[in-house]
């Protein structure tokens, strides 16, 4: 598997080798993110096959974006066990890269 990081405002937030592909986003492992730079949002949305999503902020060097990751705390379905937990990132708003 390709290695993924995922970068914001120039500084790497999340970097793994072992990450789950899911309707063309990468979900990081909780244990690959740098937790320092999220603080919970308070977006929620709803998925019919893998739950409510909550939603993070994050803030590099005094820059931030909005709701820009999402993770699902509880899954409602099978096939999404293996992203429980797991952070993804707007690729609008977060640099995604896997090699």
């Amino acid at each position: 598997m390709p290695h993924a990081t995922a970068t914001f405002n120039g500084k790497v937030i999340a970097e793994t080798d072992n990450w789950e592909y899911v309707e063309g986003n990468i979900y990081f492992p909780p244990s690959s993110v740098d937790q320092s730079v999220l603080s919970k949002a308070k977006l929620t949305t709803k998925c019919p096959w893998k739950g409510i999503a909550s939603y993070y902020n994050i803030t590099v060097d005094g820059k931030e974006a909005k709701d820009a990751a999402w993770y699902y705390p509880e899954t409602i379905t099978d096939k999404a066990a293996p992203i429980k937990d797991h952070v993804a990132f707007y690729k609008t708003k977060v640099e995604i890269n896997s090699e």
